[in-house]
């Protein structure tokens, strides 16, 4: 994650012909949590302290079949009124980049999202105050253990109508406190980097052209505990010449329980005749796994000249065995 204070990212909502569908994403940014609120610069939400913003994500530790009860402050930045729904999400990675998403309030909840229960389900803010809810989160007695992340989300539901033509176009906002809920139990922390691919882009003879692959994987959480993993590009070409040895930037810092994201990684430069192994290597707290895809760097025209070739002596060889027969 990045090292800002995440708000939930609104998503422009299309419908034909001028009228509105309501549909909100709320997809925080892959950054690193620090101490900041919640906050999109009209209002925050945060954990109730002495100090705001002194608790900027819920931190909880709670035995299956019991509860606790919390208190979540929104916080309103504006010189009008604003009327919020409070309510509780799920977290998960986003397939783009992995970022920290929360499931909307349609989606489904199975872990945090339908364990948290805000006192008040709406709540209206005065200009610059704040108001505080007591919420309670009851967790199951059949809740597996380890981390169900999520949030408590102020979202604003009235619907801000943008775009022109025949296509209207809406927002609708949303910002929510992290709930980094834990369940006491076993933990299993387990990595895994599943279909490694590599597609390769060369010129047609070497050294006329540059060259460059893609590098694809999945990175996957098979565990019950968020992970923080670093992942190494390594590449091997003949004799076990070292062609590449890189750690990748573009990994989340934070994978979730039981999630996937797929990723890649460019590598400019690649060779245009060699042949050898690509290798990722991930690892995190306790964990570390690796996968690997072997290639082939042979331009078409040389191949392609050596196929000829190969075919050619082929069949130029059984006819001089033929003629050799004959002749016998």
């Amino acid at each position: 994650m990045r090292s800002k204070p995440y708000v939930l990212r609104p998503l422009l909502l299309g419908a034909l012909l001028a009228s509105l569908v309501s549909l909100v994403s709320l997809v925080l940014p892959g950054a690193a949590p620090r101490a900041a609120a919640a906050e999109n610069g009209e209002w925050a939400v945060y954990p109730a302290a002495a100090k705001p913003g002194s608790r900027p994500y819920f931190y909880l530790s709670v035995d299956p079949g019991t509860s606790l009860t919390e208190r979540v402050t929104v916080t309103n930045k504006t010189a009008a009124p604003l009327s919020f729904r409070l309510y509780g999400a799920d977290a998960y990675n986003t397939d783009r980049d992995g970022g920290f998403a929360i499931r909307t309030q349609a989606e489904k909840q199975t872990g945090a999202g339908a364990w948290i229960k805000p006192r008040q389900t709406r709540v209206t803010v005065p200009p610059r105050s704040a108001v505080t809810v007591p919420y309670t989160l009851a967790v199951p007695a059949d809740a597996d253990p380890g981390d169900h992340p999520g949030a408590l989300v102020a979202l604003d539901e009235r619907i801000s109508p943008s775009g022109q033509g025949s296509v209207a176009v809406g927002v609708q906002r949303a910002v929510g406190a992290r709930v980094y809920l834990r369940v006491n139990g076993p933990t299993v922390p387990a990595l895994a980097v599943e279909d490694v691919t590599l597609d390769q882009d060369r010129p047609l003879v070497p050294g006329t052209g540059t060259s460059s692959a893609l590098v694809s994987y999945t990175l996957h959480n098979r565990g019950n505990v968020t992970l923080n993993p670093k992942v190494v590009l390594k590449a091997e070409g003949l004799f076990g010449r070292t062609l590449l040895d890189r750690d990748l930037a573009k990994v989340p810092s934070e994978l979730l329980p039981r999630q996937k994201i797929r990723l890649t990684e460019r590598w400019n430069g690649s060779p245009q005749f060699d042949w050898g192994d690509v290798t990722l290597t991930a690892s995190a707290k306790n964990v570390k796994e690796t996968g690997t895809v072997s290639f082939t760097a042979l331009p078409w025209l040389a191949g392609g000249t050596l196929l000829v070739a190969t075919v050619t002596g082929f069949f130029g060889l059984r006819m001089r065995r033929r003629r050799a027969l004959d002749e016998a």
